[in-house]
């Protein structure tokens, strides 16, 4: 679940921040992809460590 969360949130930052830079639909869309990606790994992560810590 964390891992969704994550990819949502980042593929959201990710567009905004590119959208900011006044970036066109193709850069929107490499921002898009490359956050959520990176959100995603983050989650996957902190999904590892939460696993871990509970046994």
């Amino acid at each position: 679940m964390i891992v969704i969360a994550g990819a949502i949130l980042g593929a959201l930052i990710g567009g905004f921040t590119a959208k900011r830079r006044k970036g066109n639909r193709l850069d929107i869309a490499q921002y898009a992809a490359v956050y959520a990606i990176a959100f995603s790994l983050m989650g996957l992560i902190a999904t590892i460590v939460i696993e871990k810590s509970i046994t």
